[in-house]
């Protein structure tokens, strides 16, 4: 209860968590089995607010799709977030409204976007001028 006190988490991450503790596994089960049936517990509910505040990070959905795998998630649904415009806001907070025309400097913004976990689509939407200006 404690942890789940400080954050959600998922079912996996607990396991782990309680695992390590050296928790013996049927105890383990049995517990996370009542506290998902009292409604303590939730995947769901973990998994909105991962990708939400992962979202207010700036992070995009390649990176966001593997952390979440990585904490046992493997179904979710990314399509109510807008990462063509989070790409855009999180290049122009970084390096400003002004398109570089040198090469480098735009390989440079672009694996930055990349290392945040755009893809490819969202990373050359955030180098268009039309949509550069709508985010004044």
């Amino acid at each position: 209860m404690r942890m789940l006190v400080r954050r959600e988490h998922s079912v996996f991450e607990l396991t782990q968590k309680l695992t390590t503790k050296e928790f013996d596994r049927v105890d383990i089960e049995q517990t996370l089995g009542l506290l998902i049936e009292q409604n303590y517990q939730s995947d769901e509910r973990f998994t909105a607010d991962f990708i939400q505040m992962r979202f207010n990070q700036g992070k995009g959905p390649i990176k966001i799709a593997v952390d979440l795998r990585q904490r046992g998630i493997n179904s979710f649904d990314l399509s109510m977030h807008d990462f063509y415009v989070l790409a855009q806001q999180i290049r122009v907070r970084k390096f400003g409204k002004q398109i570089p025309d040198d090469y480098k400097q735009q390989a440079k913004q672009k694996r930055f976007l990349q290392s945040r976990g755009f893809d490819f689509e969202q990373i050359n939407q955030a180098f268009r001028h039309e949509s550069i200006s709508k985010i004044s």
